[in-house]
């Protein structure tokens, strides 16, 4: 049986009376709503309800999956310990959706367990749910580091462990919106805050679920938005599935914002396969990318495809324009892939014999020894955009006033420890973020006293 109803719920403790001690009041359209979602949700009588979690335990590569029989929690970090819960884990969905994930070799599973104890994430909708139904064992799982659309193939996964079991399975993706709308709120204001949360709002009420993969990372990062990878889950759980969709309500006024909706599923629907529609897309417009490239681009990519195929670093090849043979440069290749960081390596000053043997070492290193990653397998290939980034003589500065972050990159130095960043990188508006994040990357402490220099890129797309 497939996934019966899903459901797109905030999470904040103080709408729990005895956490908000009169202060829920104020989102009292988001309590009606989340009521009217639980008696929905009993009405059902699903036999399992999965929960999505941002604040569930979270690997940068991997999603985890709340193991063992059973959990507890209580709402005691925010003052009311009196507010327990003890819940039935569903074993068997959990075990068939961990066998699911090892037998295609999907970073999910049981592994790595820090903290047992549910989170708010999962304790807020429980908290309404079980004054309605009771009668349901529950999947509890986080969320991860990797792109969007590994969470909804993720999403996927969870759906064909439902309808193998043949559970009634209801799904309940937990995340409140930007965290950005108000001066007031606790996180202050950002102009994406309200941006996001229209946009967001604008598409789950229709159950456009292809457009969540255009959110991409910077503009989710400044809206401070906590449950977009959560809905992405969610929309895989009902891939290739026609929904009605119904927003109930969003509330804005704490400066978090609050939406509430609901999918019934009215049956199979083949144009609604998002994953395969968009992995398609990006495979054309990577195609199309690679026959505009130009040298410094083709050489990168034909010396990471050569790698990956090969295991071993590819010998200059016969059609390089005399610039890159005659010239030497440090030089970045930065890899990117569904719109995330895949790789990223470079040199400030050139160690090679020329400027196509340092690009050609780069790639290699990028495919497979940036530390923040794992290497780089060959059916990725089709989906990296590649770039290249030729950098000039770095010029040392007297200080952060002679920086542009979206003209020069910088290299801060203190010592033997150095650190660089890239200019004109998306998500770096400011030339405080720049120097905070190279002297981050080069261990430098916030306080230590440190050298400046600045230097121009030539990037090639």
């Amino acid at each position: 049986m497939p996934i019966i109803a899903a459901f797109m719920v905030p999470h904040p403790p103080m709408i729990v009376p005895d956490v908000g001690r009169g202060s829920e009041k104020q989102v009292q359209k988001t309590i009606a709503a989340y009521e009217k979602v639980a008696e929905e949700i009993a009405a059902l009588k699903p036999e399992t309800i999965v929960i999505s979690s941002p604040h569930s335990v979270m690997y940068a590569d991997y999603f985890h999956v709340s193991p063992g029989q059973k959990a507890v929690g209580s709402f005691s970090d925010f003052g009311a310990a009196q507010v327990k819960f003890e819940v039935d884990y569903d074993k068997d969905f959990v075990e068939l959706l961990e066998r699911k994930a090892q037998s295609s070799r999907f970073p999910a599973g049981t592994l790595g367990e820090k903290n047992p104890s549910l989170d708010h994430g999962t304790m807020v909708p429980l908290w309404f749910i079980l004054k309605k139904y009771k009668d349901f064992k529950l999947v509890r799982t986080g969320l991860s580091g990797l792109d969007l659309l590994k969470h909804y193939e993720y999403g996927t996964m969870i759906k064909d462990a439902a309808e193998e079991l043949g559970r009634r399975v209801v799904y309940v993706a937990s995340g409140d919106l930007s965290h950005k709308l108000q001066d007031y709120g606790p996180y202050g204001f950002a102009k994406e805050g309200p941006l996001y949360d229209a946009r967001i709002m604008d598409v789950c009420a229709a159950a456009r679920f292809g457009e969540l993969f255009d959110f991409d990372e910077s503009f989710c990062e400044k809206a401070a938005e906590c449950g977009h990878k959560s809905f992405v889950i969610m929309a895989g759980a009902l891939d290739g599935t026609a929904v009605e969709a119904k927003q109930y309500s969003h509330e804005d006024v704490t400066g978090v914002g609050y939406g509430i909706c609901s999918f019934v599923p009215k049956g199979r629907d083949e144009s609604r396969r998002f994953l395969k529609e968009r992995l398609k897309f990006v495979e054309d417009e990577i195609a199309s990318k690679k026959e505009k490239s130009d040298a410094y681009v083709r050489l990168a990519r034909a010396s990471a495809e050569h790698f990956v195929k090969n295991g071993s670093v590819m010998p200059l090849p016969d059609w390089l324009p005399a610039e890159l043979l005659n010239a030497q440069a440090g030089a970045f290749v930065s890899i990117h892939k569904f719109g995330a960081l895949r790789g990223c390596i470079g040199t400030t000053g050139p160690t090679q014999k020329n400027l196509a043997l340092e690009i050609i070492h780069n790639a290699v290193s990028a495919v497979s020894k940036d530390p923040r990653f794992e290497p780089v397998e060959e059916d990725e290939l089709k989906y990296l955009d590649i770039s290249v980034d030729v950098l000039g003589e770095p010029e040392k500065i007297k200080s952060e006033s002679e920086l542009d972050v979206k003209k020069y990159g910088v290299i801060v130095q203190s010592g033997y420890k150095r650190g660089l960043l890239l200019p004109d990188l998306d998500g770096v508006d400011t030339v405080e973020q720049q120097v905070s994040i190279a002297r981050r990357k080069g261990g430098i402490a916030p306080g230590e006293k440190v050298e400046l220099f600045r230097f121009e890129v030539v990037r090639h797309h």
